[in-house]
């Protein structure tokens, strides 16, 4: 069997219960592809081979003495570098941090472990999670397989790149205004932001959620049986329940009926470009041939509500550098210095009405998609831009007008993935971004699914450049 970074959760899962492949067979072909790609992307972080076999030798031992772990058992994955895994530096993407060995793994790394997955590396992000793209002032530069010279998005950039080069098939990401969906659009891949606190995170923090990043719907739905089970640590979490997952998949008569959104305006910031409104108009088409009702949207977010919470996240971040000592603070990426330097001379009541925003957008997310069962739109308004800017506006002063589609849904706790659904004239993934109501994760997954069943082929997947 060739190409086993390329197979399915599933696939792995039924090939270790017939003997026809083992986790440290699959783990040494994974590692070896990453291998091949690595030089051309940097999208690991602790890639270290040893510690991959030493974990797929200790599953292996387990499927042959019957005592599998579960489904995840021995398949590989990935986790961004901002999950703690214990006894590894978190730096948070950013030469500023103090490298300290983390106590404990946090929730998701807790669960995939326990789960039996082999963490093969973990993966890339830029200083403090604060950019959409893969500049860091830690780590290497991180690039997008389907062209080099593009970034593969961020905060979860090197997840995004490690799932579209094929670094096996489960990786895991964080988001807090896009950071999972915004980098899966622009790689290819599948993503979801579930309903804030279905994935226990530690430390919480308002909007914030870590998600699957896969190629595949069963995937992040395979990865969502374990990722969303009970830890205390998150204060903010859901109660547990007994989602079936594996349900995922009602097929293409799960969109007969469904009144859906249509949304290619997010009211603020950067204006959807022609390429990527054709594609979600085209998808919109799709979905009403299957049987749904598509319905336009009128925009619900404004300027005012963006710049209100990047406002607020100046002075957060303006706050966590001056704590910092002055060589530390010099470490940090100039672009993100720049940008929180910008929040002096904020007042009281300016950062009153910066923080009040964050609750305008739920009041308004939540009425606006109060009348749909999902609503799609556009995940970014534009493809992957150049690898070595910090964001498409590259200007500190206006660093997130590309969120408009997705920050919404991070306040207003609702589930929202992002799936590819077209390319570019000059080959570049355009991501479909699906958003459901607060709780309707498995529905998101379902409606998703049932996208990939009548979306056009996906275009074969980019191989690692030649030596």
């Amino acid at each position: 069997m060739s190409d086993l970074h390329a197979l399915s959760a599933a696939e792995l899962a039924d090939s270790y219960r017939t003997g026809q492949l083992s986790p440290v067979a699959v783990t040494q072909a994974v590692l070896e592809h990453i291998h091949r790609w690595e030089p051309h992307l940097c999208a690991s972080y602790l890639l270290r081979p040893e510690h991959a076999l030493v974990q797929a030798r200790a599953s292996e031992a387990r499927w042959r003495e019957g005592k599998a772990l579960g489904p995840l058992d021995g398949v590989p994955v990935t986790i961004k570098e901002n999950i703690a895994t214990q006894g590894d530096p978190v730096p948070l993407g950013t030469a500023a941090t103090q490298l300290v060995p983390a106590p404990a793994d946090a929730p998701p790394a807790a669960r995939l472990r326990e789960a039996g997955a082999v963490l093969v590396c973990k993966t890339t992000m830029p200083d403090y999670g604060m950019l959409s793209s893969g500049l860091s002032s830690f780590h290497p530069l991180s690039r997008n397989p389907w062209d080099l010279s593009k970034t593969p998005g961020g905060s979860s950039a090197g997840g995004a790149a490690a799932a579209a080069a094929g670094y096996g098939p489960l990786h895991v990401g964080t988001d807090i205004g896009g950071s999972l969906r915004l980098p899966a659009g622009w790689c290819g891949i599948f993503s979801l932001k579930p309903s804030l606190g279905r994935i226990p995170i530690d430390p919480p923090y308002t909007g914030r959620a870590a998600g699957p990043m896969t190629r595949r719907v069963a995937d992040a739905a395979a990865m969502m049986a374990a990722l969303s089970r009970p830890d205390a640590r998150d204060s903010m979490s859901l109660p547990w329940q007994d989602i079936a997952w594996a349900s995922f998949d009602q097929g293409t008569e799960r969109l007969r009926g469904l009144k859906i959104g249509l949304l290619l305006d997010a009211g603020c910031g950067l204006p959807a470009e022609p390429e990527v409104l054709a594609a979600v108009q085209a998808a919109a088409r799709r979905f009403e041939a299957a049987g749904a009702i598509v319905e336009p949207m009128r925009p619900f977010m404004t300027q005012t509500m963006l710049d209100g919470m990047d406002h607020f996240w100046r002075m957060r971040s303006r706050l966590d550098m001056n704590a910092l000592m002055p060589a530390d603070k010099a470490r940090v990426l100039p672009y993100i210095r720049a940008w929180a330097d910008s929040a002096t001379g904020m007042d009281g009541e300016a950062v009153f009405h910066a923080a009040s925003q964050f609750h305008a957008v739920r009041v308004a997310s939540v009425k606006a998609c109060a009348a749909f069962d999902y609503v799609i739109s556009p995940t970014a308004p534009m493809p992957a831009f150049p690898a070595e800017l910090p964001s498409p506006t590259n200007d500190p002063l206006h660093p997130l007008e590309h969120i408009g589609f997705t920050v919404p849904y991070n306040m207003s706790e609702q589930p929202a993935a992002s799936i590819n659904c077209g390319y570019t004239s000059a080959g570049l993934p355009i991501g479909l971004q699906i958003a459901g109501q607060r709780f309707d994760d498995l529905g998101v997954l379902q409606v998703a699914r049932a996208f990939e069943l009548i979306r056009d082929v996906q275009r074969p997947w980019p191989q690692p450049p030649g030596p």
